[in-house]
């Protein structure tokens, strides 16, 4: 024998307006990566070179000869490269229209950047004050990857241009879109 529920037909429409809430929530929690990206605009961006790299364990500590202690201290330089399994070596070439954007991203690598022209501005997504870093032709700077998203913009009136070296693993995307953190109001 079926026993029959009887709602008050307020409780039925919170109920059906909970279940639609619930499946509009749930669907997007599953596509957050588009649903929420930061894609570019006026930027665009071409691999000129890709090569592959075993495991590698280099390490280099150049040291100036024939100086006192402290002078060598200041003058010593250590680079260390460490990765587990093979990596992919890019090269990119990168053009921002004024007024583009890559939109805010980060890599599974750290990346090596020079301006080769005009002027780009770079903002990170923890600083939660903005703060613009600029950078002009012929200056440099790194992307040091994981949790470091940002965005790098051309501010100016002229074509800005980058050519970055990133060192990434193997098979995975060069590019990780990154939700807008909210710090910067552009």
């Amino acid at each position: 024998m079926a026993t029959e529920l009887n709602l008050p037909k307020e409780l039925t429409c919170l109920l059906l307006f909970t279940a639609g809430i619930m499946f509009i929530v749930l669907s997007s929690a599953t596509n957050t990566s588009t649903a929420w990206a930061t894609p570019a605009a006026g930027f665009t961006t071409k691999t000129t070179m890709r090569g592959p790299f075993r495991e590698m364990d280099i390490s280099s500590q150049p040291v100036i000869p024939d100086s006192i202690e402290d002078d060598r201290q200041a003058k010593a330089w250590l680079s260390q490269q460490k990765t587990t399994g093979s990596s992919d070596l890019y090269v990119q070439m990168n053009l921002w229209q004024p007024g583009g954007s890559t939109g805010w991203h980060t890599h599974p690598g750290h990346s090596l950047i020079i301006v080769t022209a005009g002027t780009v501005t770079e903002y990170e997504a923890p600083d939660l004050d903005c703060k613009p870093h600029v950078y002009n032709k012929g200056m440099t700077f790194v992307d040091p990857h994981g949790d470091h998203a940002h965005v790098i913009r051309n501010e100016g009136n002229t074509v800005a241009r980058t050519i970055a070296i990133q060192l990434i693993p193997s098979g995975t995307a060069r590019r990780i879109d990154f939700a807008d953190p909210g710090n910067c109001h552009f």
